[in-house]
Parts: C-alpha cells; sequence; structure tokens
C-alpha cells in the first residue's frame, strides 16, 4: 500500500509539472468515454442497451474535434468552449440520434468556471446552458423533455458551479496562504529591527563605558609622567587612580558584552546597570583625575525613575564629565 500511494504520489506531481500531458490524457479518456456513449442506446426497454446502435461517421468526426480541442482548455478556455459548444450544436442538428458530443463541452465549460470571475461564469454558463439546452430540445431526441435534453441542461449546470466551487477554494487557499507568508515576512522584519535597535543600545553603551574610562586613564597617566621624578607619592597616587579606573572599565565592559552571551555560555555578571545611586562614584573618579566637580540635586524624596532613564541619565552625565 505504501509502495502504491508512492507511485500515485509521483503520478500526479509529474502531471502537476506537465500540465499538457494531463489534458492529453484527459482528452483521451473523454474521447473513450464519448465513443463508448454512443454505441447505448438510452431509451431500451429494459434500459440503457449497449451496441443497440452506432455512431455515424460524421459523429466520429465531431467527437475526435472537440476532444482534441480540450488539449488547448488551459491557455485558451473561452476558444476551447466556443468550439466544444458548436460542436455539439452541430452534432444535435445534424445526427439522429446525436452523439454525446455534449461531454466535450461540459469539460470545457467547467475549464472556464475554474479559471475566471464569478460574473463571467455565470454569464458565460447561462448562455452556454440556454443554447446547449434549446439545441438539444429543438433537434434532439423527441420528445423535447426526453431526459437526454434535460440531461444536457443538467450536466452543464452542474459544470459551471463545480468550477465555481473550485474557483472559490483555491482563492481561499491562496488568501490563506498570502496571510502565513505575510505574517511571516512582518515577523522577521521585528526580529531585525529589533536585532538592530539591541545593537544600538549595546553600541551606545559600551561607547560610553569605554571614553569615560580611557578618558579618566589617559588623564592620570599624563599626571604620573609629569610628577614622575620630583613628586614620586603623587604619581603612584595617579598610577593607583589609573588602575582603579582601568577595572571599573572592564568590569563594565564586561557587564555590558555579557548580555551577548548565549544560553549555553557561562553567567554573565548579576550587577545592575549603572544610574544616578552611582552618581557619587562617578564624581569622585573624575575628582580624583583633577577636575573639580559639585553634584547639586533639585529634587529630594522623589520616587525613583524607571530604569531606562536613570540609566539614560546617568549615560548624559557620564559623557559630559568624559567629554570635560
Amino acid at each position: 500500500m505504501t509502495t502504491l500511494g508512492t507511485g500515485v504520489l509521483r503520478v500526479r506531481h509529474w502531471l502537476r509539472a506537465h500540465p499538457l500531458a494531463l489534458d492529453g490524457a484527459l482528452a483521451l479518456g473523454v474521447l473513450v468515454a464519448m465513443v463508448f456513449a454512443s454505441f447505448v442506446d438510452p431509451g431500451g426497454h429494459d434500459g440503457p442497451t449497449f451496441g443497440a446502435r452506432t455512431p455515424a461517421a460524421s459523429s466520429l468526426l465531431l467527437m475526435l474535434l472537440s476532444s482534441l480541442a480540450l488539449i488547448r482548455r488551459r491557455r485558451e478556455p473561452m476558444a476551447v468552449l466556443a468550439a466544444t459548444g458548436a460542436l455539439t450544436v452541430v452534432e444535435l442538428v445534424t445526427a439522429d440520434p446525436p452523439a454525446p458530443v455534449v461531454m466535450s463541452a461540459v469539460i470545457a465549460l467547467y475549464t472556464v468556471a475554474a479559471r475566471t470571475d464569478r460574473p463571467t461564469t455565470w454569464r458565460v454558463g447561462l448562455l452556454t446552458m440556454a443554447a446547449l439546452t434549446a439545441a438539444a430540445m429543438l433537434f434532439g431526441s423527441p420528445p423535447w423533455y426526453s431526459q437526454e435534453n434535460l440531461g444536457v441542461f443538467a450536466w452543464t449546470g452542474m459544470a459551471a458551479a463545480a468550477g465555481d466551487a473550485v474557483r472559490s477554494r483555491r482563492a481561499f487557499v491562496g488568501a490563506i496562504r498570502e496571510r502565513a507568508e505575510r505574517a511571516e515576512r512582518t515577523r522577521e522584519e521585528e526580529a531585525r529591527r529589533r536585532v538592530a535597535e539591541e545593537r544600538l543600545r549595546i553600541a551606545r553603551d559600551l561607547h560610553d563605558v569605554v571614553a569615560h574610562h580611557i578618558a579618566l586613564v589617559n588623564v592620570q597617566a599624563g599626571v604620573a609622567a609629569h610628577v614622575m621624578d620630583k613628586r614620586p607619592d603623587q604619581a603612584k597616587q595617579a598610577l593607583a587612580h589609573v588602575r582603579e579606573a582601568s577595572r571599573s572599565a572592564l568590569n563594565e565592559l564586561r557587564a555590558t558584552v555579557g548580555l551577548l552571551r548565549q544560553s549555553g555560555d557561562p553567567e554573565a555578571p548579576t550587577e545592575p546597570a549603572p544610574g544616578l545611586a552611582v552618581l557619587g562614584q562617578l564624581v569622585e573618579s573624575v575628582r580624583q583625575a583633577g577636575l573639580p566637580v559639585e553634584v547639586a540635586c533639585a529634587a529630594e524624596g522623589e520616587p525613583p525613575l524607571p530604569s531606562a532613564v536613570d540609566l539614560a541619565a546617568y549615560r548624559v552625565i557620564q559623557e559630559a564629565l568624559t567629554n570635560v
């Protein structure tokens, strides 16, 4: 059963990849069905009887032409419907009893309904149903209300309805697929936007951390070099400040880069992000570099700021002191 199912699936994929071959197979099947049905007499005393009648040569030619027209049904559905409809009318007018050439027109009408819009299906379907049913009732098997003549009306109506249903289902599935693809693109764009924003934030943090502490290290190193010979005690103090500033830079750099670690990497530092609560340490480090700094706080006892605002305020002051 598995091998059979795999074989059927392969054949289906091959036919979808080669629609002309599928239409050719369909045309051959319709031709065989029409020829077989042309030997059946539906009006027998004991029901339909095979071999009770023989189609004329003209009927065989019309059946062959109408089935060949179906090969082009995907590329030119309207033209194929017009051709098969005309051949059906010719068969109804000239043959007695007529062969079932109308089967090809039914397939062509289904194709038109499945590949066009609903208004076109209504117009073309009603026109085809009216023309073929009128021809069958006027020139087909007597009496005009026979089951063969009414069958033309029923089969053309069913073909139009089935084609419209298939077209609606294809449109519905296509809309669902389009919405799913659009939602997937939206999620990807949102993810890329968030990644870009996070990269920009981390870049700003790295700039603030590195620029501030490197500026302090540069100042203290210059002081140490200037007073190394005359005042070694002050030079040692400046070098101690250099060591402290570099240690602080490494700690903050480690904390910032730790956000980029994956789940399986070693744990990132757990210290909170800097804020106004540690502003005194920032000011003290600048004072040790020789820059006099005064802090004036206008609002005492206010509720704490949100973490993002608190960090932004700290970075603004840090950047300003670094620039000075």
